[in-house]
């Protein structure tokens, strides 16, 4: 059976030779090259892509002493091009672990595409002032990102302590505390989560994995916060959860369950522009490492098939996460 990462790839390789039957005209191509599928259905207006990030050149925006991994260059402009051939209208730049609490690419990233367009999501530690905060929401921050899963915290009284923290250190503010973790950690801070005074949204299907139990501890938890309107989730990262590529069909389960839980608590993000992040044997955190062949124009039409009914996709796409974002 093959590896994920071996699945993305040869998806990748597969897609490249077949991309000249696919609809996408040179031009979109050199614009957008990860669009690699034409969007097929009628994206709503307002539509928002609820978790990117942003690479611009090291030499003004170096990277972390202590990065897991080395991402290719991806710029503002390379970002503009791809929400234009998604027909997505506004966008939210998530400062990435590679940057560790420096968040300059973010703040680039969102003044290159302008207020009306761009929001972002910051990165934190306790030495962060209330007056950075105060110029991180001029500058376009709606949350803070705690990201567990890259950071390696898998011990649910550490990642409480870091939620409790980030918590009262943006207490106040109308910002949101996003959360990259896995289910067990999830499952074992839900009354933490209950508690909490700010809204929280977890990235990527909330970790969850089809390689997995289908009734795999957590979900239900995740379900439980979505439900009751306490948590958010970002139907986002499918080929985290999922090796089926190129449609990871098993993941539509999970995008199911999350629709019936409560469908003013999700959103949708791209994930783009999907670095490798893994740890490969031979390949040393400073190495560049090519960024995984995602096409994010067939991503974005398995939304429509997890979601075929247009009000629904609206409140994904439109009004969740102009309430959160404050678009």
């Amino acid at each position: 059976m093959l590896s994920r990462r071996d699945g993305l790839r040869l998806a990748g390789a597969v897609a490249a030779a077949s991309f000249g039957g696919m609809g996408v005209s040179k031009a979109q191509a050199a614009a957008a090259p990860t669009v690699k599928t034409p969007v097929n259905f009628d994206v709503p207006r307002g539509a928002v892509d609820c978790h990117t990030h942003v690479f611009p050149d090291p030499a003004k925006f170096p990277f972390w002493s202590g990065r897991g991994y080395t991402p290719p260059i991806a710029t503002a402009d390379d970002l503009l091009a791809l929400e234009k051939a998604l027909h997505m209208d506004h966008v939210v730049i998530v400062t990435p672990s590679v940057y560790g609490t420096d968040n300059s690419a973010t703040f680039d990233g969102i003044k290159q595409l302008g207020p009306e367009r761009a929001r972002g999501v910051a990165v934190i530690d306790e030495k962060t002032s209330s007056a950075s905060l105060d110029e991180m929401h001029k500058a376009g921050i709606r949350g803070i990102r705690i990201n567990l899963e890259q950071a390696g915290v898998f011990d649910p009284a550490a990642a409480a302590k870091k939620l409790e923290a980030a918590a009262q250190q943006i207490q106040g503010r109308p910002w949101h505390i996003q959360i990259y973790s896995r289910l067990s950690v999830i499952d074992a801070l839900k009354d933490k989560f209950e508690k909490v005074a700010v809204p929280i949204v977890f990235d990527h299907f909330a970790g969850a994995q089809a390689n997995r139990d289908p009734e795999q501890p957590g979900l239900g938890t995740v379900c439980g916060l979505v439900s009751s309107g306490k948590a958010y989730v970002k139907v986002s990262g499918a080929y985290r959860a999922s090796n089926a590529a190129p449609d990871y069909w098993e993941v539509a389960t999970f995008a199911h369950a999350l629709v019936n839980a409560n469908p003013d608590r999700l959103v949708w993000g791209s994930d783009w522009p999907h670095p490798d992040s893994a740890k490969v044997d031979g390949r040393q955190p400073t190495d560049i490492a090519p960024a995984l062949n995602i096409d994010d124009g067939r991503v974005l039409n398995l939304l429509a098939e997890w979601v075929p009914d247009a009000p629904t996709r609206q409140k994904i796409l439109v009004d969740n996460p102009k309430r959160l974002y404050g678009f």
